[in-house]
């Protein structure tokens, strides 16, 4: 048998520990709403269950892979590693991405098979769907539906012409299943090509409010999907004689992001790279030109392919108004891993990349990341030690295959991981410039090392990146730490995290004195609870930093840290810093891979923001008459209610 187990008596030691949750009971909080998983006796994991879940399903994988090809599994030494893992998890100095702490040791990926689970987010380009008209947008909603975030590019424009499909008496009865789900998509686009226009049975799907079991939450019944299949018909409709446009490309990617979204079946994130030509791309979210997409074009992000040397101003017109769009350099992305090494070329072949632009990403690649508090690091070399776990958790997923041929091509040949830092702002609220450079070298150089001794040990090819910078999301909320590279929004402030109304959640915080109120669009279904944060004394805010130094940071950690790419999102003044955007991006258009840009709002500019700025009396008040949370079990109902690790890739809270 293949499967790893850590010592009892090790996990007893733990057991009686208390985690150590960041941000005033706020990571308690997103822990118990998003991650522990329901046990076979109906009770919800604990930190130190969840923990073991994942790190017996890492050293399962390992097992598993070793004792295949015969290379000689070490039991005692696979227990001391793993133990060292479960110690640095448990204190959160690393900690795996929000999938890998949702479906690590699960029978998603065990029994299941389905490892795409365990990856953040992936990329498809439509280049091809003159061959294949379907694929691009299945391969989007499959991977969706597994909480896996998307990019997809526009490059299918023109190449092919939407037919107009005959009627069919026959019936196409829709499995109850994401297979299903999917399948049933690619009858409705395939009509379009070659095919008879089907009549959809939805009886088979399971009725609202029935439990998931394998990935948690309850059952949204037909509705989203029968608003997919309706929607898809009305735009291509409308397109019949007529070569595929870039708006319909985008639009039937934005409705599966609805769908999944609204289906209630995960969160998920979507980005969409246009050519930086293209008047029809940049005005897409322009609903005073579009307003039929105001209801589902808030699902991607998107971003224009940017050449060097181009000129921005345009451009920069835009993003002054709204942030939007984003920006990807496609040649350093293919031409450089870390910013301060020559050219390698090695990775020609990237097409995109991820939500967050973390990732630079082939046509079907995924990636899998995860992240090294440095808010948790008691020294540099204790940094460097942790680097070690965080790798081998990455490089470990590397050996799941998914269920896509052409994923598993790419995958089994790059192996590229993402080894990320987050708590950056912290780091420097107590130390120089100077010292974080000085852990990121070496840390990189530590990373290096490590993919030599386990490439070699699993006898597989080196990734060819490891490292990059998250924004993070849930995941930095756990240990209390600022979201990757970004400044907080302020010392003191609300944060506001929505719950099901039905949550066993809600009672205990009412009994411990936090404020619940109705979520403002969602008074039937969902409320919103308020938790006062301190993120620590001495840290600058966005309101101390400005738009160039948070792109001088953000092109320091694409030089000595990430050889994958720097998620950054520059928080700008309209007012004062809205008119120097082009000459940033000329200037830093050589340091970077991608970056994205947000207009600073006053708090307050619409009901329940995530972040309200209070002061430190208001915050000491609030801190004061909070009692103790006691929290004894959670309904199978809610178990994993809401799940996603990239909340700021979509801004759902």
């Amino acid at each position: 048998m293949s499967i790893f187990t850590l010592n009892e008596s090790f996990i007893n030691e733990y057991s009686k520990k208390v985690p150590p949750f960041g941000f005033n009971g706020l990571g308690e909080l997103v822990y118990l709403r998003t991650y522990s998983r329901l046990k076979q006796n109906g009770e919800n994991e604990q930190w130190f269950e969840t923990v073991q879940r994942v790190v017996e399903g890492t050293y399962s994988i390992q097992k598993k892979h070793i004792e295949s090809l015969h290379l000689g599994w070490d039991p005692e030494q696979a227990q001391i590693s793993a133990q060292e893992m479960y110690q640095r998890m448990f204190e959160m100095k690393f900690l795996p991405p929000g999938r890998g702490l949702w479906s690590m040791g699960t029978d998603i990926v065990n029994k299941k098979g389905l490892g795409a689970s365990l990856n953040n987010c992936g990329f498809v380009s439509t280049k091809d769907i003159r061959i294949n008209f379907a694929k691009p947008f299945l391969f989007t909603m499959d991977m969706s539906m597994l909480g896996v975030g998307i990019g997809f590019d526009t490059k299918g424009e023109g190449k092919i012409i939407i037919q107009n499909p005959p009627m069919n008496d026959q019936t196409y009865c829709i499995e109850d299943s994401r297979e299903g789900w999917v399948n049933s998509l690619g009858v409705l686009l395939d009509s379009y090509q070659n095919g008879f226009k089907p009549i959809f049975d939805y009886n088979l799907i399971r009725p609202i409010g029935v439990p998931l079991k394998t990935f948690g939450g309850v059952s949204s019944g037909p509705g989203p999907l029968i608003e997919l299949h309706e929607k898809v018909r009305d735009i291509l409709d409308k397109n019949i004689g007529f070569p595929i446009t870039v708006t319909t490309i985008v639009d039937i990617m934005n409705l599966i992001g609805k769908c999944v979204v609204s289906g209630n079946l995960r969160r998920t994130a979507l980005i969409s790279f246009g050519e930086k030509e293209s008047t029809e791309f940049m005005d897409l979210k322009d609903y005073s030109k579009n307003p039929q997409r105001m209801e589902y074009g808030w699902t991607s992000n998107n971003s224009i392919f940017a050449e060097l040397g181009m000129d921005y101003t345009e451009i920069a017109k835009r993003i002054s108004i709204n942030g939007e769009p984003g920006l990807a350099w496609l040649d350093n992305m293919r031409n450089y891993s870390r910013m301060c090494e020559s050219p390698d070329n090695k990775d020609y072949r990237v097409m995109g990349g991820n939500p967050c632009l973390e990732q630079s990403l082939e046509h079907h690649e995924l990636c899998n990341l995860n992240e090294n508090f440095l808010n948790r690091a008691e020294s540099k070399a204790d940094f460097l030690r942790t680097l070690k776990f965080s790798y081998l958790y990455s490089k470990t997923v590397t050996l799941v295959n998914t269920h896509c041929a052409e994923t598993n091509r790419v995958q089994l040949r790059n192996r590229r991981i993402g080894c990320s830092v987050t708590g950056v702002a912290q780091f420097l609220s107590k130390n120089s410039l100077h010292e974080l450079n000085d852990w990121l070298k070496d840390g990189y150089d530590t990373v290096k090392e490590w993919d030599t001794i386990y490439s070699e040990w699993f006898c597989i090819p080196k990734s060819i990146k490891m490292t990059s910078v998250k924004p993070s999301g849930t995941v930095s909320l756990l240990a209390g730490a600022t979201p990757g590279m970004h400044f907080p929004e302020s010392r003191f402030y609300i944060r506001r995290m929505r719950l099901a109304h039905n949550s066993p959640l809600v009672q205990p915080l009412k009994d411990a004195g936090y404020v619940i109120e109705p979520c403002v669009g969602s008074e039937t279904t969902t409320v919103v609870v308020e938790i006062p944060i301190d993120v620590g004394e001495g840290i600058r805010t966005v309101n101390d930093v400005s738009m160039w130094e948070q792109l001088s940071l953000a092109a320091n950690m694409q030089r000595w840290w990430a050889d994958n790419q720097v998620s950054c999102t520059i928080t700008f003044k309209p007012e004062t810093e809205g008119q120097h955007i082009a000459s940033a991006l000329d200037y830093f258009q050589y340091q970077l891979k991608g970056v994205s840009f947000l207009p600073k709002c006053d708090f307050g500019a619409y009901p329940q923001m995530p972040y309200e700025e209070i002061t430190e009396e208001v915050y000491n008040t609030k801190r004061a008459s909070l009692g103790k949370l006691v929290i004894n079990k959670m309904s199978e109902e809610s178990s994993g209610e809401i799940f996603c690790d990239g909340d700021s890739c979509v801004k759902i809270i």
